[in-house]
């Protein structure tokens, strides 16, 4: 089984010619059905929100962006209700500089950078691959026993310590499928 993650941005002959044969899957949130479920912008609903007992958030990139501090603004908790796949992310431009993560809603804990993909993002993630789009996992593990497959994405970084660029979902994906789960 042989997976792949590529840039949505490359053209389709570039795909085709690196990848020949391969099956191409866009995994991000403008992606076709049924893999735009894998985006973490997609909305499931009823996903945990790590350090928040009780609480739950419709997509992993609403617990992401909700849980962001920045300078002039802390949490933002009507990010964990966002369906729409759009308005989600909190930027710098609008907020000042990323302070780290909220280790929960009502956490006292600012996690930096790192640890907030260990801490929040992997275990979400990895939540939402087994408990929502299990039955993704297991369609793109038949088409990936058949033969090569590219994932899709903005990014393609899959490594949670580069913090040069964001992180990859297609890569974690790609690490799921493949049985190499970051630690």
């Amino acid at each position: 089984m042989v997976v792949y993650v590529a840039s949505r941005r490359r053209g389709q002959a570039s795909l085709t010619a690196e990848f020949p044969g391969a099956t191409i899957l866009d995994v991000t949130s403008r992606g076709p059905e049924p893999w735009v479920r894998l985006s973490p912008f997609y909305p499931h609903g009823g996903i945990p929100v790590p350090f928040s007992p009780g609480t739950v958030a419709q997509s992993v990139e609403g617990i992401w962006q909700g849980l962001k501090v920045f300078d002039a603004a802390d949490v933002d908790p009507a990010k964990l209700d966002v369906t729409s796949m759009s308005g989600l992310k909190r930027t710098v431009s609008a907020f000042g500089a990323t302070r780290g993560h909220r280790r929960g809603l009502t956490g006292q804990t600012l996690l930096d950078y790192e640890s907030a993909r260990r801490q929040i993002y992997l275990p979400v993630y990895r939540w939402v691959l087994e408990h929502r789009a299990a039955e993704q996992v297991d369609a793109l593990r038949r088409v990936a026993g058949e033969g090569d497959v590219v994932l899709l994405d903005y990014t393609t970084n899959g490594d949670v310590a580069d913090l040069t660029s964001p992180l990859s979902h297609a890569a974690l994906i790609r690490r799921y499928v493949l049985s190499d789960w970051p630690d």
